[in-house]
């Protein structure tokens, strides 16, 4: 049997390791901060109580302490990798019964002033957090403020102050007792462990780590807290200062950037993933020039988020208006602005390609067609030049005919921004929308003057309803006068509000005589007209987007029906429209037309991946002959012949050419 050389794991008392003059403790640079709030420290108090009345023989096992030995100006040290946020919690709780007894037990607190404590330096924890925030600790275990000092403002004082207000001085040799039947597993590392795998490992139970902070520590690990200290302050401080509470999006939309392929953060932890996939190994040296990188997306990425950041007014307003349709295009938007950064990219292409992006995004929200799931695609082809980039936008943008189509019955998305814009991009922050025709038309409404809405037919009545929501029947009004307006006449918007307004195209209605579904298809014809020039389709040869899916964006529909047949409606492979209604059937069509075009890249992939060929079927299973020597096993799970195909038509370079059309049910089946 063989033993594990690198990892010491002993079960040990945990108040006599805490005590022992050896145990000094450090929180490395790349750990979270101390999270832990009232409930979970009622819950620990809860438990040492329980433990404390308990039969003598029982002990409370508060789980596995991970660190790895270090030695800091000639002084042991235990760097900490896992159990930060119970250590500091139970010292809290230390330094709570100590300040209770400090003057009415001197030997108890003496006892307690031993955990505490370095005995190297009684002025410094035995437990040193963060350095950004080892001061205030500090000053909470050992009493360092004046006591008319003000307190509060960090975890540390919110829980120490709870701890002092549900302990008694009477209760605390209780507690004391309870202290010291618990007990942890302590693994220690060797020089040779890998500390962010068994991290991982033991990171199932307690709070989670979120995507961002396990990169931080997979990008840290492992260095010398001199070079942890250098790439923190160099480097990751101005990631963190740039994106903020947005660093988790910042890290997801990077990732995109770079690869190409969509990256799913919802659940699990895709983003941190998808990062070690793409950084599988970082020295020192190939860390700082990835960290350069970051470092320059992540200052983009701040002025994504707050655009008036950008000295260049054009391109701050086109930002801004990217922002009305939410984050997803950061991907595509942060290259192009590295691009321009870097010469790569002239101002007129930069703000050309926001515009078209700006153009892709509200046609498609227009006429019902999804918009998320595009940028990857779109940041692969961007990889491939400005031209390519053009022509994949105009291949999935809707044609001017389907965009009229759309405003004649559809209704507006992002009403005020298309009014304002169509006005000479008016900032609508103190415009308000008005229904021409109100949403629910009190009886007394009139569009003439003369008959009232209660005499309108049922037919009337449903034709105008149905237009209700349409470009041709919105205005944009002044925030009082849109207020005032609400639910009245046209005859009375028409000779007030509107002929006062000053915006061009709500003036113009003051001009017409009766508001009918006619007025409205007549100046929705007009409006349309002004939408198409506004946000302009590129103009390249290419087709109005039918909902194909490229093959690299394709995904298993969770829950799909065993033995279902119809996943897929059609495939398009490189100009051939393919029958091919399944995972399984298309994973064997593919592979034997890759087999017969290029058969010497598609068996050097199978040899790297270990499948899908193999030279004879050596096993019972559902097999498919190529050749005498060359098999195809077709055995595998649906996920497995998914990412099998899309890998192997990647690395033959025909993934571009590929397409899936899903079938109605499969579209509607949520991944």
């Amino acid at each position: 049997m063989g033993t594990a050389t690198n990892i010491d794991a002993t079960a040990v008392n945990t108040i006599s390791w805490l005590a022992a003059a050896e145990t000094n403790i450090v929180v490395p640079v790349y750990q979270r901060q101390y999270r832990w709030d009232i409930g979970a420290c009622e819950q620990l108090l809860s438990d040492i109580r329980d433990v404390a009345d308990s039969d003598d023989r029982h002990m409370h096992f508060i789980g596995s302490i991970l660190s790895s030995a270090s030695v800091s100006d000639g002084e042991s040290e235990l760097v900490l990798i896992d159990g930060q946020q119970r250590i500091t919690t139970l010292m809290l709780l230390i330094a709570a019964l100590h300040h209770t007894v400090a003057d009415s037990d001197p030997l108890l607190a003496a006892q307690l002033h031993t955990v505490l404590v370095r005995s190297s330096d009684p002025e410094r924890t035995k437990l040193r957090p963060h350095r950004a925030w080892a001061e205030v600790f500090e000053d909470v275990v050992l009493a360092r403020r004046p006591a008319d000092a003000p307190t509060g403002g960090s975890r540390f004082d919110d829980n120490y102050a709870f701890f002092r207000s549900q302990v008694s001085r009477d209760e605390v040799a209780r507690i004391w007792g309870g202290l010291q039947r618990l007990e942890h597993v302590a693994i220690t590392l060797g020089a040779g462990a890998d500390a962010q795998q068994i991290f991982e490992s033991l990171n199932s139970t307690g709070e989670p780590l979120r995507d961002h902070e396990l990169i931080h520590n997979y990008v840290l690990m492992g260095l010398s807290h001199r070079e942890q200290t250098l790439i923190e302050d160099e480097f990751w401080s101005a990631i963190e200062r740039s994106t903020g509470e947005s660093i988790g999006g910042f890290w997801r939309h990077y990732l995109v950037l770079r690869t190409g392929r969509e990256v799913v953060a919802a659940g699990g932890r895709g983003v941190y993933d998808a990062f070690r996939h793409e950084f599988p190994r970082l020295t020192l040296e190939t860390l700082r020039q990835a960290a350069s990188e970051w470092r320059a997306y992540a200052q983009i990425y701040a002025v994504l988020l707050d655009p008036p950041r950008e000295p260049d007014v054009d391109l701050a307003r086109r930002l801004g208006h990217l922002n009305t349709f939410g984050r997803d295009a950061y991907p595509l938007v942060m290259k192009a602005c590295r691009d321009h950064a870097e010469g790569h990219l002239d101002r007129p292409a930069l703000l050309q390609l926001l515009d078209d992006v700006q153009s892709l995004l509200l046609r498609r929200t227009l006429v019902g067609l999804p918009v998320d799931r595009l940028v990857a695609r779109l940041c692969r082809a961007q990889a491939q030049g400005p031209e390519a980039l053009t022509q994949a936008i105009a291949r999935i943008m809707p044609s001017d005919e389907r965009v009229r189509a759309a405003l004649k019955f559809a209704p507006l998305p992002h009403a005020a921004f298309v009014l304002g814009r169509i006005a000479g991009d008016l900032d609508v922050a103190e415009f308000g929308v008005d229904h021409i025709v109100p949403l629910t038309p009190p009886d007394t409404w009139t569009g003439d003057g003369v008959r009232p809405w209660s005499e309108y037919t049922e037919d009337e009545q449903n034709s105008h309803r149905a237009l209700a929501e349409t470009i041709g029947n919105l205005a944009l009004l002044e925030d009082k006068a849109a207020i005032a307006a609400a639910d009245r006449s046209f005859p009375e918007k028409r000779d007030g509000a509107y002929a006062r307004s000053a915006v061009p195209e709500t003036r113009a209605l003051s001009s017409i005589e009766v508001w009918s579904t006619a007025a409205i298809s007549s100046r929705t014809a007009e409006l349309a007209r002004r939408f198409v020039e506004v946000w302009r389709r590129p103009l390249v040869t290419g087709i109005d987007d039918d909902g194909l899916t490229p093959i690299l964006d394709a995904q298993r529909r969770r829950g799909w029906p065993r033995g279902w047949e119809r996943e897929f409606a059609y495939v398009e492979y490189r100009g051939e429209h393919w029958e091919v209604y399944d995972v399984k059937y298309l994973f064997n069509r593919i592979f034997r037309r890759l087999w017969v075009d290029s058969p010497e890249s598609v068996v050097a992939f199978s040899r790297r991946r270990g499948g899908p060929i193999y030279p004879a079927p050596s096993w019972n299973g559902q097999w498919d002959r190529l050749n005498d020597d060359n098999h195809l096993y077709m055995g595998w799970d649906a996920k497995y012949m998914l990412t099998a195909l899309q890998e192997a038509l990647e690395e033959v370079g025909t993934a571009s050419e590929v397409f899936v059309k899903y079938s109605y049910l499969a579209e509607h089946m949520a991944t």
